[in-house]
């Protein structure tokens, strides 16, 4: 199986292992929702009225007064009281294994190629951190909105491309299922694609 170097004579032959799987949707779906849920914080806390602190006694006796009863301060009905449904501390991570994990990953990886939505270069390297040299290049290879992987993002590439909306540049340990399914195109280098065969093989 091979994929045509853009904008060069060569080919590069891709892993059927890799790059020839079938497109599992319910595990595509399955792994980028752990993956997302595992990216929330779950920090957000409230105090329960039983969390705030003070309200033990009974502000004023049961009757006599002329006001409501009340039997303390910290009632959720009152200033500075706790929270009538308080929101506690959550765990939203989901639990994928590697086996699922990485047929998810060559599931994604064997779309792209059949949706013409993976593009092969040479390299990315650039003399010195300029956008407009990053902008012409994509321009050359007739992409804007994209994911670039390279086997080592070297910091002239990075601040080339930072600037640039709807472009994001990864290594090969930086890709995960999200980032691979939110762009149109995925940009990857000679050598990404054989650090990526070599890690999903």
């Amino acid at each position: 199986m091979d994929i045509q170097v853009a904008n060069a004579k060569s080919k590069v032959e891709l892993n059927e292992a890799t790059f020839g799987k079938d497109f599992n949707e319910a595990l595509v779906h399955q792994v980028v929702t752990a993956y997302l849920a595992g990216a929330r914080q779950g920090s957000v806390s409230t105090k329960s009225r039983s969390d705030v602190a003070g309200g033990g006694a009974k502000p004023w006796r049961q009757k006599g007064t002329g006001r409501a009863r009340a039997g303390t301060i910290r009632s959720p009905i009152w200033v500075g009281g706790g929270h009538t449904f308080a929101r506690s501390k959550q765990d939203w991570s989901q639990k994928v294994n590697k086996k699922m994990y990485r047929g998810a990953m060559k599931s994604i990886l064997s779309e792209l190629v059949r949706q013409e939505r993976l593009v092969v270069v040479e390299e990315l390297k650039f003399d010195a951190p300029k956008t407009k040299a990053f902008l012409a290049k994509m321009k050359d290879i007739n992409v804007s909105n994209a994911l670039i992987i390279a086997d080592e993002v070297d910091q002239n590439l990075y601040l080339s491309a930072r600037n640039v909306p709807h472009v994001e540049v990864s290594d090969v340990a930086g890709v995960n299922p999200v980032n691979l399914v939110a762009y149109d195109k995925v940009v990857v280098t000679v050598a990404a694609i054989a650090k990526l065969q070599e890690v999903f093989a």
